[in-house]
């Protein structure tokens, strides 16, 4: 094929890579990427070396570019990101897409090489309990640098934009993260933990503090529920906030640790009598646009962006942050079967347009295309 010189030409870094899928943001970048490709746009993707075996150049039409890190818990991602910004940088790419408000200062080496930018700048890292002291420190000042030299700063929540508006005094653009519904799953991939359908409330995500399932935990701990509580997750390394949740004594408790298989965890959400959504800080929360995807039963705690993702109580209930306030709503949950059943009927309706990953592709589809423009290369 002849290379078109007015093709669309964008990278993508700051995840892991591609078609590597852990995170929102691996994610995003396969769903963003493969529609960007059959849409004609030369898509090249940053990928996290030391997590590829194998390397191959291009896959589905994306090409991939392996950088290297330096391998530590502290410096593993801002290294990988700043080595693949130099080398976008000198590449012959029209628009650097950036993703994770950590990079915020690398859009300093864009500045210089004259690069267009975008940055997808997540949620509200600082305030999240796991960085403490400098990493809290470094992820304001980071995520005011994401303001100061990127041409574009995409945000994926109306509230995100508002707080980046006030803190920041920079507007953003408001992109949403895109939602895979489904309607049907095998009941049977719940016979793994003795499950039946209905008979368990369930809770996904990374067990760290942020997520709140300590909180979860101990209200259903105190309710009268039969029900089981299933939390799906963990942390890849030895934690003692981890350890004192699973120490927790009650078999209605089930720790299934990490649920890689994608059709089993679509059949814990589908056949769960209720959802537990504890995610405190962030925009658009991937688990919980699964769980509307799902049609689940949604109960989550009360936070401006959860309010956002449910509009207001239409697609959810919500708990305030307090063990007792969990134990009231489970109360309220065993005693409103209909009306648990409504909320799992029409929980889909709630991913109107802007969740879907075609209308969102071509939101971003328009911002990159502007940037190349304003850089005089249309």
């Amino acid at each position: 094929m002849s290379k078109n010189k007015d093709q669309l030409k964008v990278c993508i870094l700051g995840a892991k890579g591609y078609p590597y899928v852990y995170g929102g943001y691996d994610t995003m970048v396969k769903e963003l990427g493969e529609r960007l490709q059959k849409k004609g746009v030369d898509v090249r993707v940053y990928c996290h070396r030391s997590l590829f075996k194998e390397r191959p150049a291009e896959v589905n039409g994306i090409k991939l570019i392996y950088t290297p890190a330096i391998e530590s818990k502290s410096l593993t991602q801002l290294s990988h990101s700043f080595v693949s910004m130099l080398h976008a940088c000198f590449s012959d790419v029209d628009v650097i897409f950036v993703v994770n408000s950590a990079n915020g200062p690398f859009g300093i080496l864009s500045r210089l090489f004259r690069k267009p930018t975008a940055i997808n700048v997540d949620g509200l890292e600082w305030l999240r309990p796991k960085w403490k002291g400098f990493g809290s420190k470094y992820f304001f000042w980071a995520s005011k640098m994401a303001t100061r030299f990127y041409d574009q700063v995409i945000n994926d929540s109306d509230e995100m934009k508002r707080i980046y508006l006030e803190l920041f005094h920079k507007d953003s653009k408001v992109i949403a993260y895109g939602a895979n519904p489904s309607f049907e799953s095998d009941v049977k991939k719940l016979n793994k933990w003795s499950l039946e359908k209905e008979s368990y409330y369930l809770i996904v995500g990374r067990l760290i503090p942020d997520n709140n399932a300590d909180l979860i935990i101990s209200g259903f701990v105190k309710s009268e529920s039969k029900r089981k509580l299933v939390i799906v997750g963990d942390v890849p390394y030895k934690d003692p906030y981890v350890d004192n949740l699973k120490a927790i004594q009650d078999p209605r408790l089930l720790f299934t640790g990490y649920v890689t298989d994608s059709e089993e965890l679509k059949a814990l959400y589908h056949n769960a009598y209720a959802y537990f959504h504890g995610h405190e800080f962030g925009g658009t929360n991937p688990a919980m646009l699964k769980a509307l995807g799902y049609g689940c039963a949604i109960l989550a705690l009360n936070t401006a962006f959860n309010q956002e993702m449910l509009q207001n109580g239409k697609h959810g209930w919500y708990f305030e942050k307090s063990a007792k306030a969990v134990s009231e709503i489970v109360g309220k949950a065993e005693n409103s079967p209909e009306e648990l059943d409504l909320l799992r009927q029409t929980a889909r309706d709630g991913l109107t347009q802007k969740y879907n990953w075609d209308f969102v592709t071509n939101q971003y589809l328009h911002v990159f295309e502007d940037l190349k423009k304003k850089n005089g290369k249309a």
